[in-house]
């Protein structure tokens, strides 16, 4: 697996759980992530929750490679969401200036 350091990716876990972070330190058999929520459904549809709820997420977050089945890039829509919940920041929509 190759993972590019700073790149927020989408994780499908083997246990069935869709996981989006920030990759922070590739490695072979571990990468360090940051952030990490978790999609899960809600009234409105699917949402973003904290994938760690008492974990200390100023320190570093592991996550096994094998445990992964799937990954890929995160789509940009995903990706901003991911930043307007990891950060508060919103994310304007790309628009078009024609003028």
């Amino acid at each position: 697996m190759q993972f590019e350091q700073n790149q927020v990716y989408t994780f499908k876990l083997n246990s069935g759980e869709e996981l989006i972070a920030r990759v922070e330190r590739p490695g072979t058999e571990w990468i360090t992530i940051s952030d990490p929520v978790s999609v899960a459904p809600g009234p409105q549809g699917m949402g973003l929750v904290p994938s760690l709820f008492t974990a200390d997420i100023k320190r570093e977050i592991q996550l096994n490679i094998n445990s992964i089945s799937l990954y890929a890039y995160a789509e940009d829509a995903v990706k901003m969401k991911y930043i307007e919940a990891t950060t508060g920041i919103k994310v304007p929509d790309k628009k078009l200036i024609l003028g």
